[in-house]
Order: C-alpha cells, then sequence, then structure tokens
C-alpha cells in the first residue's frame, strides 16, 4: 500500500524556473485533486511568496516543506514524503547528490534539468546498482535538452517501424526555427563544469567521448564528435552550425538505446545541428554561428576570462518576462534514414510554444513528474534517461497537455 504523503515534490520551488513549475502544476492539476503536489525550498517566507504568486487566495493549500541543499537530514525526510522530487535546484554537480542517493535510498523517482555530463556519469557509477535495488527511477535531462531529442528519435523511429519495419539506421536532429533565451541556470552548470575541469582534467575526456553515459562494458557505435564548424547537409539541402546542446543530448539518445538492449541497432549513427539556410547567406551565418560558440567555449575554458563572461550571461534565478517566456518556440526537424532503400527516409517534426529553456522547459519538467508519479510504467528502477523510463506514456502527456507536437512530414 502506497502511503506517501505526495505524489510530487517541486524541491527549488522558489527559484525562477522551479516557480514556472509550481505555476503550470496549479494551472495543470490544481490543488486537491488527482495530483497531489507540494513546493520545497530552504526559505520558508519565499515559499509562500511563491504559493502565493501562483495561486492566489488558494496559496494555503499548496503544501510547504523546508529542505535546505545543506541539510542532508532534511533532504532524506523530504524524499520520503514523496513518490517523485522534481527538482530544479542546479548546478547539480554542487547540489544534486544528496538528493539522488536520499532518491535511491527510499526508492523514490525524482526528474531533473542537469545537462552536466560529467556529474550524470558519476551518478550511473555511484548510484546505479543502488537505484535498480530499490526501483527508484532517477530521470535527468528532462527539460529541452534532453526531451525533444530523446522523445523525437523514438517518436521516428515508432513512425519508421510502422510504415517499413525496420528502425532508421542514422537520425540527424536539426534545430530550426527558435526563439528564446539562455537560461541562467544552464550557464551556472557551464560555469560549474569549466571550474571542475580545471580541478580535475580527466573530465574533458568525459566530455568529448561520444559514448560517456552508455554503460560500461557494453558495445559502442561509430558516431564521433559532435559537429564543430559549418557543414552543408544535403538531406536537409542548407548549411548547419554546431548546436550547443548537442554535447548533452546525443549522449542522452545513445544511453537510450544502450539501455533499451540496441532496439535501434548497435551502428546506429545520431548527430545534432542548428539550420542556417541555403545558399551564401546561410553559410556566413553557419559560419557565423560556429566561430561565435567556439569563442564562448574558449572564453569559458580560462578562469580570467571565464571571471569576464559571467558578467554578461544572465546569473541563476534571472529569466525573462512573462510575456517573452509566452513568445517564444522551438521547431526541431528528424532525418531518419532507410537501412536499404533511401527513398524509404522519413522526416518527422517537433515542436513546442513558448520559450524552451524557461516555459517549454517547466512543462517538459511537471509532466515528466506526474508521468513518473501516476503512469504505469515499466517496472525497474536505474538512471535512466526519458524514453528509457518513460516512453511512450510522457510522449502522449507532453501532446496533450504540454504544447508539443511530434508528427511526419
Amino acid at each position: 500500500m502506497d502511503t506517501r504523503e505526495f505524489d510530487v515534490v517541486i524541491w527549488g520551488a522558489t527559484g525562477f524556473t522551479g516557480q514556472l513549475v509550481a505555476e503550470y502544476m496549479f494551472q495543470q492539476y490544481g490543488v486537491g485533486g488527482d495530483v497531489s503536489w507540494a513546493i520545497a525550498g530552504r526559505n520558508l517566507d519565499k515559499l509562500y511568496q511563491v504559493a502565493k504568486d501562483v495561486a492566489g487566495n488558494q496559496a494555503d493549500q499548496i503544501p510547504k516543506i523546508i529542505a535546505d541543499t545543506t541539510d542532508r537530514d532534511a533532504i532524506f525526510e523530504m524524499v520520503q514524503r514523496t513518490r517523485v522530487v522534481c527538482t530544479t535546484v542546479g548546478p547539480y554537480a554542487l547540489y544534486g547528490t544528496v538528493l539522488v542517493e536520499a532518491c535511491v535510498t527510499h526508492g523514490t523517482h525524482c526528474c531533473d534539468l542537469t545537462g552536466e555530463v560529467q556529474w550524470m556519469v558519476r551518478t550511473i557509477e555511484q548510484f546505479q546498482f543502488l537505484a535498480e535495488s530499490s526501483g527508484a527511477k532517477i530521470v535527468h535531462t528532462c527539460g529541452f535538452d534532453s526531451i525533444p531529442s530523446d522523445l523525437g528519435v523514438f517518436y521516428l523511429q515508432q513512425q519508421m517501424r510502422a510504415l517499413h519495419d525496420t528502425y532508421a539506421v542514422e537520425v540527424k536532429y536539426r534545430v530550426g526555427e527558435t526563439s528564446g533565451g539562455i537560461s541562467g541556470g544552464t550557464v551556472a552548470s557551464l560555469m560549474n563544469m569549466m571550474e571542475e575541469v580545471k580541478q580535475d582534467p580527466s573530465i574533458t575526456d568525459i566530455l568529448a567521448d561520444p559514448y560517456s553515459l552508455n554503460p560500461q562494458n557494453m558495445p559502442r557505435g561509430e558516431d564521433g564528435q559532435d559537429q564543430s564548424a559549418a557543414l552543408y547537409d544535403l538531406d536537409f539541402m542548407q548549411w548547419t552550425a554546431p548546436f550547443a546542446m548537442a554535447g548533452v543530448n546525443t549522449r542522452v539518445v545513445r544511453r537510450t538505446n544502450a539501455l533499451m538492449q540496441y532496439a535501434y541497432g548497435k551502428d546506429f549513427r545520431y548527430s545534432e545541428a542548428m539550420l542556417m539556410g541555403n545558399g551564401p547567406s546561410g553559410y556566413m551565418k553557419a559560419m557565423t554561428v560556429a566561430g561565435v560558440s567556439g569563442l564562448v567555449m574558449l572564453t569559458a575554458a580560462f578562469s580570467p576570462t571565464r571571471s569576464l563572461l559571467k558578467q554578461v550571461v544572465p546569473k541563476p534565478g534571472e529569466g525573462p518576462s512573462a510575456e517573452a517566456i509566452a513568445k517564444g518556440s522551438f521547431n526541431i526537424l528528424l532525418h531518419g534514414r532507410h537501412p536499404e532503400d533511401r527513398t524509404k527516409d522519413i522526416k518527422v517534426k517537433v515542436t513546442g510554444d513558448k520559450d524552451p529553456g524557461y516555459g517549454a522547459t517547466s512543462k517538459m519538467l511537471a509532466e515528466s513528474a506526474v508521468c513518473l508519479a501516476k503512469d504505469e510504467l515499466e517496472d525497474g528502477g536505474g538512471i535512466l534517461t526519458p524514453v528509457a523510463a518513460m516512453g511512450d506514456k510522457l510522449l502522449q502527456r507532453l501532446q496533450a497537455s504540454a504544447g508539443m507536437t511530434f508528427s511526419v512530414i
């Protein structure tokens, strides 16, 4: 018998993204309904203010839990009260490990927004066995990185299987028209990762490994380094530029394939890039984006210039206006290559409303948490990916409630 008090606890609800998750939960599921949820953070006054901003005169009906990142006992107590912890407290390499330990100890599911590959590798090494033993599903990357990538490939492969009774041997993920700003939390995670590299240069090898998230001693594929220059893509007839999130997303998709016993095939290949258009203008755009991307990474890699970069990028907890979030959107195209007959290649489109780094991400994270809490999923825990943990159930939820579409072109 399930005696947990809550289905979902939103930890970090007083942060910018955390409040967006709470707003979505109230708008979509209300309070006192089928989904029981609470907000958690380190400051009770701020939690009350969030509840008031989110729910108005129903603020008192939203339960509030005090749990500071430095209070191990409070974190362990919190996870025992809920079926799922939905956390926006990052950088996760700094603040997420104790939470994962508590969840795998007590069989509590957890979903987060991390894109910190080096930390994900550590959680797999430390907690995979414990999570499997307790049944806890620990699901990283439940936002714009990497749900459109992971579920986009999953959906494309479903359609390829339905149409041609086979799986695509290669999928290209190409970011089309997208509007929105970079998250302050994402920037903070990047900066912390660079600090970690300075302390431990071996992390560079982890970040460079295309299969760093794959289970150890399992087959690897033929994918190499992520795109770093302007390249012309014949399948899309456009110039392409490097995509900043490819270093996370590609590894998540490859881990999904491995966790699903290589359903896409042991020779499956996957890549990500941004579409820049055709002709000379497309080429110039691609060259510019590639140059700027390289410059940003180079700037972030060295302490003096990293300090300067911190002064001009968004800070953790900062974000765009509600109007800017509402006006944002993303449009992604995926091309799947048939293993034998190129005339049977297929393209699919994944779209989302609202700013991808904030509005869309907060909805993806919230629905991931509710999916883990309420849907009938396959048994078994572990450090999982969105598809490996939730698959078609999450795909259905995102289309029904979170403003995302998945369609064959």
